[in-house]
């Protein structure tokens, strides 16, 4: 424990001293994490955000490969950080030099638990390419298969989980001492940063993550997706077929070998948004580096370290978004953010809506083919900014990809518009959410958990009374927000009540079909004909909540 403890003391004052030469002692002192004798007049206080974020990418580059992912990721959060300073981390780099064969041989050695001459039949001692975490080695299988082997550095989890150590203490430091830091929960921003990074750090994770994909295009030869060796695979080695193909950015090599951009371009286009919208989970980094187009057109992704998710709900918000900034909708773009939960009580309705008006006017009416959904994004981010508006952070991923990909096809394809692009799958994925089937579903979904709540409602007013008299009731009421809770739980018990006077007319009305039917009775009651009145009734009262779930989309 000692040991660990001087190890991590040593680490936060190496990082202490990289911030300070780069001009941060006055940042450190206001945050007291340094005395005041360090925070020399270094102009910290007066230092402009493009110079700030330049001084920040040098500082996270001398830190390292923990700092670097940091950084890379920090340049995705439009919401939480400023655009110069986002702009400038995008160029973190890793900048590193190889790690000599000889300890490649070592991890790969301990890591198989044979000699790598048994493993492979040839292994070449140059990397292929080097990276912060890891490296990567061509080499032949016995068999004879073409593979590519990832290894990763020597010793670096150990510092890795230190830095994570020390960033978590921070986290905590900062939320206890600062504002800003809880407004943000900084403490979760760190571990759900934690938890990426040991995912990296596990080479299986992207193995499952390369399979996971690969079975998204298994019925797609236009896509592929390299296979993995398990049996050469740990969590420090990875062992995936060695794909052969052009870069995505090498125009150059595709026009002298006859290539259609176009195609691929569409390609790319559609295959990233079948993973996203359709299938929900994507390669979160498709930068030229990890495309590769193979003969016959055929698109390659590789590496998938890092991976973006959307749950059926975020899919819908993302579609609903676009629809509704295309439609010029403020009202339905105000009411996704809300539906998504990420508006407080502190935001500003009428700034806030002001400013969503304003960015949708400036699209409305607009050529598709004149719109960047990438720079729909980092508007949307500057406003949520501005906002104090957390993004979700599979949005934010989303966010980065899709700039990323609209780079890329600009170049292959600079007529293709990626806006319009993604307008099928938006429609397609609102066309299935108010299908009759998923509408019925939702809709007894959401009636059995009223029901659920109905029934536990008895016990929970007993606790609430116990806790009453226990004198240990205690109130937050934000009267700002108190209308709006009151008439959506007024919805909520009328649509309730709705539903349970529905359900009961229902039974009666079979009831009484099913006791004249045994009895032989008329169904006539002084000349009206009772059941089938009360049959029409029944069915119009379930078409009108029918109606009123499709226009709300929630019950």
């Amino acid at each position: 424990m000692l040991k660990i403890r001087i190890r991590h003391t040593k680490r936060f004052q190496e990082i202490t001293n990289v911030f300070l030469r780069n001009g941060f002692s006055h940042f450190l002192f206001r945050l007291g994490l340094t005395d005041r004798s360090s925070s020399n007049d270094d102009g910290g206080n007066e230092m402009n955000m493009h110079d700030a974020g330049v001084k920040l990418r040098h500082a996270l580059q001398e830190l390292g490969p923990t700092f670097i992912k940091l950084g890379q990721i920090a340049s995705s959060r439009r919401d939480l950080v400023p655009l110069e300073i986002a702009s400038e981390l995008e160029k973190l780099q890793d900048h590193v030099t190889a790690v000599p064969f000889d300890q490649i041989r070592e991890i790969v050695e301990l890591e198989l638990e044979e000699p790598l001459e048994h493993l492979f039949k040839t292994f070449d001692e140059k990397p292929l390419a080097a990276a912060s975490i890891g490296q990567v080695h061509i080499a032949h299988l016995p068999s004879g298969e073409k593979v590519a082997v990832k290894v990763q550095r020597p010793d670096i989890r150990p510092t890795m989980e230190t830095d994570l150590a020390i960033l978590s203490d921070l986290a905590r430091f900062l939320e206890d001492n600062t504002d800003w830091a809880e407004t943000y929960h900084l403490r979760e921003m760190v571990i759900e940063f934690s938890k990426s990074l040991q995912d990296e750090l596990d080479y299986r994770v992207e193995g499952r993550n390369s399979e996971r994909i690969a079975k998204q295009f298994e019925e797609n030869p236009s896509v592929f997706i390299p296979k993995v060796y398990w049996d050469f695979s740990t969590d420090k080695v990875l062992t995936m077929e060695m794909v052969h193909g052009v870069k995505a950015n090498d125009l150059e090599t595709m026009d002298a070998g006859g290539y259609d951009r176009k195609l691929i371009a569409r390609r790319i286009v559609d295959s990233m948004f079948h993973q996203i919208l359709d299938e929900g989970f994507f390669h979160g980094d498709p930068h030229p580096g990890n495309i590769y187009i193979l003969p016959e057109h055929v698109v390659s992704y590789l590496d998938f370290g890092m991976i973006g998710r959307l749950d059926k709900e975020l899919k819908y918000h993302f579609a609903s978004l676009i629809l509704n900034l295309r439609e010029g909708d403020t009202e339905g773009m105000i009411e996704v953010f809300s539906d998504m939960g990420i508006l407080s009580e502190d935001t500003d309705m009428r700034a806030f809506t002001r400013d969503v008006d304003d960015l949708q006017t400036r699209y409305y009416d607009v050529s598709l083919n004149d719109v960047s959904l990438g720079a729909i994004f980092i508007e949307l981010f500057q406003v949520a900014y501005r906002h104090h508006i957390i993004i979700p952070s599979e949005i934010s991923i989303l966010g980065k990809a899709i700039l990323t990909l609209e780079g890329l096809i600009a170049k292959l394809d600079p007529e293709l518009s990626i806006m319009e692009a993604v307008e099928p799958f938006g429609e397609k994925l609102m066309r299935e959410r108010y299908h009759p089937k998923n509408l019925l579903e939702n809709s007894w979904k959401d009636f059995v958990e009223n029901i659920e709540i109905l029934t536990n409602l008895p016990k929970d007013l007993k606790a609430i009374t116990t806790t009453i008299r226990k004198g240990k009731l205690q109130l937050d009421i934000n009267i700002q927000q108190l209308q709006a809770f009151l008439h959506r739980l007024d919805r909520i018990s009328n649509r309730l009540s709705f539903s349970i006077i529905l359900l009961s007319f229902s039974i009666l009305m079979v009831g009484l079909i099913i006791g004249s039917a045994i009895a032989g009775q008329t169904n006539v009651l002084w000349q009206f004909p009772i059941i089938e009145a009360g049959s029409i009734i029944a069915t119009l009262m379930f078409l009108f909540m029918i109606y009123s779930i499709f226009r709300s989309g929630r019950l």
